[in-house]
């Protein structure tokens, strides 16, 4: 566990929510919470972040992990871990863990951007008849008008119905069959990061339920969440499946990727 902070100043929580019951194809990632974990604290590595910042800090209130049994318990587990101007990191769970989880934080932060790095846009509508299947996060999201902005980077699964989705809700997409990462626009409000490691692609991630090649690379991800010039609030990362990894390699990449990302969270 990180180091808990026993005052009332600003805080980054981390809790883990251990829920896969809206994944579509192979179940498994409500187990990753703690392995995610057990890479980061192996000792294998130091805490710090390659912007100088070490995520041990006084900052950081570890609350655990979670086992959920009715989807929107995870809306108040995450509004009881908040209070005024502390921020959020969860590790997942499927993907279906992000609408519960910024419905939770926007009466903290009424007004913000997401940037949603994955292989899939997760816009459906519904998805084997069920609105919050991890297919469909950011549609509840955008109908909800719970972002200013989306800005979804590292797709490759773009059909014809995601792209007329991201149309009717003004969703910026980045593929990855012309990605350019210079053209990444700047966010003007408090960001929202979600990651689902699926966006990595599977020489770099190969423990996720949904593997698709041709993806982002781990340096690649890195830049993104280190070019971030605006304040980061909350963030997640999602789809990791233990039971598809390899020698933990997935584990090890999302550990990294969580202390990248609070390290950005912590920044001034």
């Amino acid at each position: 566990m990180l180091a808990i902070i026993k005052n009332k100043m600003s805080k980054i929580i981390i809790q883990g929510i251990k829920f896969d019951e809206k994944s579509s194809f192979q179940k498994g990632s409500r187990l990753a919470p703690p392995i995610i974990r057990e890479a980061l604290n192996c000792g294998s590595h130091n805490l710090f972040a390659e912007n100088g910042i070490s995520i041990e800090n006084s900052m950081i209130e570890d609350k655990g992990d979670f086992d959920i049994s009715k989807y929107f318990d995870i809306e108040e587990i995450t509004r009881n871990h908040i209070d005024f101007n502390d921020k959020i990191f969860t590790l997942g769970g499927d993907h279906s863990i992000t609408f519960p989880i910024i419905k939770a934080i926007h009466k903290e932060y009424s007004v913000l951007d997401i940037l949603h790095i994955d292989a899939h846009a997760d816009l459906y509508d519904k998805y084997e008849d069920d609105k919050y299947s991890h297919a469909c996060p950011f549609a509840r999201i955008m109908e909800h008008g719970l972002a200013a902005r989306l800005v979804q980077v590292g797709i490759r699964t773009l059909n014809t119905y995601q792209e007329e989705q991201a149309k009717k809700y003004n969703v910026e997409i980045h593929q990855m069959k012309n990605l350019d990462l210079s053209k990444i626009p700047r966010f003007n409000n408090p960001l929202y990061i979600s990651l689902d490691m699926d966006g990595f692609d599977p020489a770099f991630a190969p423990g996720v339920s949904h593997p698709e090649p041709g993806g982002l690379s781990s340096r690649q991800v890195i830049d993104i969440i280190q070019s971030i010039k605006t304040e980061v609030i909350g963030a997640d990362i999602t789809e990791y499946n233990p039971n598809r990894d390899f020698q933990k390699m997935t584990a090890f990449l999302a550990a990294k990727m969580m202390k990248e990302i609070i390290g950005k969270m912590m920044e001034k």
